[in-house]
């Protein structure tokens, strides 16, 4: 079974339940890569909680991405990093990573940014918001002919993000994106729990 969905962390992580949760949803065999996304929090927590997920995540074979630290995920030893735009320069994440580590890219809706990152070295390209986003204020708008654009002109692993749930996952998949990253519909969705919610995804 190919596994094709990309887990972004809740914002906020508090207390044993959500290590619990997260154990139970990569159980389920679904997930390829759990992106670690918390934005204002010191390094010194953002280590000791990415030191948790990583038990986990390694258990279930799960590729473990920090978003936008570069630096924890060299301490920590985690299989890469996630960074967006106007984040940390790329050739300075690779430097500090190392040319083994996985480094994705948002491109948000552009083709020169996919074409760049691809140029530079990155290990897969992000693409969207596709549809409207709970978990973050996009200026970025993506249409689903970039997914078809990419599949055929640059031949590199892409994720989709935005908005995805399991109504609209399909046609995503369908125009050719490799993986679907999904955060609010699985961490705060109103009626099913967070196993139920990623067992949507057939």
């Amino acid at each position: 079974m190919k596994r094709y969905i990309y887990l972004i962390s809740p914002q906020n992580i508090r207390g044993d339940n959500f290590y619990k949760s997260l154990n139970n949803i990569l159980k389920t065999n679904k997930v390829k890569y759990f992106q670690l996304r918390i934005k204002k929090i010191s390094s010194k927590k953002l280590i000791k909680i990415s030191k948790k997920i990583k038990r986990i995540t390694k258990k279930n074979n799960v590729k473990f991405l920090i978003n936008d630290k570069p630096k924890v995920a060299k301490i920590i030893n985690a299989d890469g990093c996630h960074i967006g735009q106007t984040d940390t320069n790329f050739k300075i994440a690779r430097k500090i990573l190392g040319k083994n580590k996985i480094i994705g890219l948002t491109c948000h809706n552009s083709k020169k940014l996919a074409i760049n990152a691809k140029k530079n070295g990155a290990n897969y390209v992000a693409f969207g918001s596709f549809f409207k986003s709970l978990t973050k204020k996009t200026a970025f708008r993506a249409n689903l002919e970039i997914l078809r654009w990419a599949k055929k002109k640059i031949n590199m692993p892409t994720v989709a993000i935005g908005g995805i749930n399991n109504s609209n996952y399909k046609k995503i998949l369908s125009n050719g994106a490799d993986f679907i990253a999904c955060s609010n519909y699985v961490w705060n969705n109103k009626t099913l729990d967070p196993v139920s919610a990623i067992k949507k995804f057939k």
